[in-house]
């Protein structure tokens, strides 16, 4: 009982960061379609596509882990966008470019590189561990009972 509370707080707590996170590149998408430019990575039509989409996505994907529909589908998909941004930040460092990762908006263009590194593998460890804790559930619930 105690156990599936503290993964519900881990649930409730990656939700509300990709909300947070969601909301404020939604009001600020153009600022947002910079930042992905700065990784130099994409072209800038399709930085901006994303920059329109991806917000909402990471909203969306919020709610389903708070609401629990589709939540292993949410989980999948805000680890696959972990991993893709930690992929490109770390490529843009070693390539020398000066990003800031717009995670946060404004907010986060303060921030230091190993503070950026620290957070991603933070969230992206708590993904991994409710994504385990979800397959774990799953195979629970699907074992067979035995006959008496």
């Amino acid at each position: 009982m105690v156990k599936s509370f503290v993964w519900r707080i881990v649930d409730l707590i990656i939700a509300a960061v990709f909300i947070y996170a969601g909301a404020l590149k939604v009001l600020d998408p153009v600022q947002f379609a910079h930042d992905i430019d700065h990784y130099k990575i994409l072209p800038w039509t399709i930085g901006v596509g994303l920059a329109f989409y991806l917000p909402w996505l990471e909203i969306f994907c919020g709610l389903a882990l708070i609401l629990r529909l589709f939540y292993r589908g949410a989980l999948s998909i805000l680890t696959a966008l972990v991993v893709v941004f930690l992929v490109a930040t770390i490529a843009a460092k070693i390539r020398g470019l000066d990003i800031t990762c717009g995670c946060f908006g404004h907010t986060s263009q303060n921030w230091s590189f190993p503070a950026h590194l620290a957070l991603d593998l933070g969230v992206l460890t708590a993904l991994a561990a409710l994504c385990y804790c979800s397959v774990v559930r799953a195979r629970a619930n699907a074992s067979p009972t035995p006959m008496s």
